[in-house]
């Protein structure tokens, strides 16, 4: 295959973007506004919020190239943006916990 002088041949990549906005931005509107439509317990809106936003951004990092300078940082599949989002995914789910328990509808 002839390229360009300076160019080099990379994998196919996929625009993040496009995943981000579909999923983190339209797909995360629609699922909290379906969820808020009824009363809900005091923070159960902001749980959902948290575990939707970590998840969908946990699975968006799959199609992502991690950062060169940190590469995959373990079992060679878990980039940064993984880990930094479990912190969020498990903050959601303490949230739902700790809103169903209190019941109190808002």
């Amino acid at each position: 295959m002839h390229l360009p002088f300076g160019t080099e041949f990379t994998p196919p990549l996929h625009p993040n973007q496009l995943y981000e906005v579909a999923l983190e931005g339209v797909a995360l509107f629609l699922l909290l506004w379906i969820f808020s439509a009824k009363p809900r317990p005091m923070m159960a809106i902001s749980a959902l919020f948290l575990l939707g936003y970590g998840l969908f951004r946990f699975a968006i990092e799959f199609v992502r190239m991690p950062d060169a300078h940190l590469g995959y940082l373990a079992f060679g599949w878990v980039t940064m943006g993984q880990v930094l989002s479990l912190p969020m995914i498990i903050g959601g789910i303490v949230l739902f916990i700790l809103a169903y328990r209190q019941k109190q509808a808002v």
